[in-house]
């Protein structure tokens, strides 16, 4: 199966940014973000353990709410966007098995290069919004 860790660098390239214009979208449908920025009420006179549990299970909730969001919530959307990662389109999603895209997604996830240029891709997202904010 054809993933962004074994295609060509034009192929690579239109597909990528057909994923992050999905992942945009799929971001604010899940709120991903927001759920993760979460934080525990914690009473000002609680102990470091204390903290550090209600931190913990804080982690924990979000973690579950992000995987209820994203596999729950927006089924469609998520597999859409595992789809892109295999160069599947949306309507094609049918013909194929879960397996097929997992073992792609492990292919990509352990691709240094493919992980290092998303990763560049986020930070200069990053930049763009506090220079946008500043401005």
């Amino acid at each position: 199966m054809k993933t962004l860790a074994n295609c060509n660098p034009k192929e690579f390239l239109v597909q990528t940014n057909k994923i992050r214009r999905h992942v945009e979208r799929w971001l604010s449908l899940t709120k991903v973000l927001e759920i993760r920025k979460r934080m525990p009420a914690i009473d000002e006179n609680a102990t470091p353990d204390e903290r550090r549990k209600a931190v913990s299970e804080q982690i924990k909730k979000n973690a579950n709410d992000v995987l209820s969001a994203v596999m729950e919530e927006h089924p469609d959307e998520t597999a859409e966007l595992l789809g892109l990662l295999c160069f599947v389109d949306p309507e094609d999603l049918e013909n194929h098995k879960m397996t097929e895209f997992l073992g792609a997604f492990t292919e990509i996830v352990e691709s240094p290069e493919v992980i290092g240029f998303f990763t560049s891709l986020m930070q200069l997202g990053e930049m763009n919004t506090s220079a946008s904010a500043k401005g």
